[in-house]
């Protein structure tokens, strides 16, 4: 009869897990150009201000805002055209009282001027006159020096996690390099008798490798550096040995299969082989997932996941990507997107357990309905033909149809 193992709810064996994990030292400098989706190392602070100068923010009239005070369509304010404030340089005038220049989006104002006169607020008089139909104050249509950033700003904090918005601040105030934390490196482990790999023809009672490469690209999207050891056969010292090396060139093992109750469940006395404390949760109230493990051996964290494809997805996205986002030091993790829906099916569960269902999106009379993609948990299409996840709580007995519910959408990169 197999051991029944004692089960924790999913946030308590997070807690648990990266509770016992610290960011990884070191740090390397790379272009900033191409550290999108890295982690800051350091703080970084602006060099300069941004803007560098005083500059418009839409076509018109550069002006010295008191000599428009009272203007009107009625009475308009006449100004002598002074010049046209160049693109991409200095303007080599000055205003002085009762003159204008004219100015393009983004372009400097020149020395003088302190507002901006809408171009669709003006209208030509006579050659080299405009007139202004209405007043502005001091620093209107105006993006002053350091508006957007002042010199000495913090600018990405230790820890961010680099969008491409980051990446644009960075570059505008000429931070062309800077230090960002190492990758986490993930050994991946798949074992069973029954496993060939992708390119191998199939006898009878064969699979191909499907966990490899599903978990290996979302390593890759929670910001880490997967290492494939290949497939092991149901081997107790050929996967101690496999696991082994896995913690001595990686700082996460993940292995996938042997983590169901049966006998010939070994991963967990091979986890626990590894090194102190070792195995520190075997067992999650989820479905699907419920036979996972997590361990910490030799101070690197080692993850049981189930073989099933579904659930060693659904396994990973909850608990493992977040303790690479803390292996790699990052305090601000990108969340998985959310829609809003309405349930088209009833969901069943049971008290307890925490149920994350398949579901795909769909557009009726104008409302966005989330239709359940039921399916066994070995069948890797169930997630081909979904958009997103539905989670039934551990408190409740399932989902009722119609109701409002939140879907955690799959990530496209």
């Amino acid at each position: 009869m197999p051991e029944l193992f004692n089960v924790l709810p999913p946030q308590a064996a997070k807690d648990l897990f990266c509770g016992r994990l610290s960011p990884l030292p070191g740090e390397e400098r790379i272009p900033t150009w191409d550290a999108l989706g890295r982690i800051c190392r350091r703080d970084i602070f602006s060099p300069s201000n941004l803007p560098a100068f005083s500059r418009s923010t839409m076509d018109g009239y550069a002006v010295r805002a008191r000599d428009t005070y009272g203007a009107s369509e009625g009475i308009p304010a006449y100004l002598t055209v002074a010049g046209e404030a160049p693109m991409g340089r200095a303007p080599e005038f000055a205003l002085a009282s009762g003159q204008a220049a004219l100015v393009h989006t983004g372009g400097m104002l020149p020395e003088g001027a302190d507002a901006v006169v809408m171009v669709e607020q003006t209208q030509q008089a006579e050659a080299g006159t405009v007139e202004v139909l209405r007043p502005v104050a001091p620093g209107e249509n105006v993006i002053q020096v350091g508006d957007d950033v002042k010199e000495g700003a913090l600018l990405a904090p230790a820890g961010r996690w680099l969008r491409p918005q980051d990446i644009g601040g960075l570059v505008a105030v000429g931070i062309t390099s800077l230090p960002v934390a190492p990758r986490p490196k993930v050994a991946l482990i798949a074992t069973g008798d029954e496993l060939v790999g992708p390119g191998e023809s199939l006898r009878l009672g064969q699979v191909r490798d499907i966990n490899t490469y599903t978990i290996s690209g979302l390593v890759q999207r929670a910001g880490g550096t997967p290492v494939s050891l290949g497939i092991v056969p149901d081997d107790r010292e050929a996967l101690r040995r496999t696991a082994q090396a896995g913690l001595d060139q990686a700082d996460m093992v993940v292995i996938s299969a042997g983590s169901s109750v049966s006998t010939r469940d070994m991963t967990a006395e091979v986890i626990a082989s590894l090194g102190e404390p070792g195995v520190l949760v075997h067992g999650i109230a989820i479905r699907p997932g419920k036979p996972t493990i997590l361990a910490i051996a030799q101070g690197k964290p080692v993850v049981g996941l189930p073989g099933n494809p579904v659930s060693a997805m659904v396994v990973f996205e909850l608990l493992v990507t977040p303790a690479l986002h803390k292996l790699a030091g990052c305090v601000d993790p990108p969340g998985r997107s959310r829609v809003e829906a309405y349930l088209a099916r009833n969901i069943a569960s049971i008290a307890g357990r925490e149920d994350h269902v398949a579901v795909r999106l769909e557009q009726r009379n104008g409302a966005t309905w989330a239709v359940p993609v039921f399916g066994e948990s070995n069948l890797i299409t169930t997630l081909m033909k979904a958009d997103g996840t539905v989670v039934v709580p551990l408190d409740k007995l399932g989902l009722p149809e119609g109701e409002k519910v939140t879907v955690d959408l799959f990530g496209a990169g």
